[in-house]
């Protein structure tokens, strides 16, 4: 596979919760910091995704946002 995303975090899916059309997926990564992902409902069935599940998130950097609290 060849993908333009250089950033490939891996871990473990912690928990789904399921939208009719959206749902959102937590992927635990090693040391405990947490991934959050909302990904199309179709998309979780597709590819399989279920708590207990190792899984990978790609990050592209046009699609990142970058916040402080004030």
């Amino acid at each position: 596979m060849k993908m333009s995303a250089r950033n490939v975090l891996e871990g473990t899916v912690k928990k789904i919760t399921w939208g009719d059309v959206n749902s959102e997926v937590v992927l635990e990564l090693p040391g405990g910091q947490e991934m959050v992902s909302v990904i199309t409902t179709n998309s979780v069935k597709r590819l399989g995704l279920e708590e207990g599940k190792k899984a990978k998130a790609f990050v592209k950097a046009s699609s990142v946002m970058m916040i402080v609290d004030d």
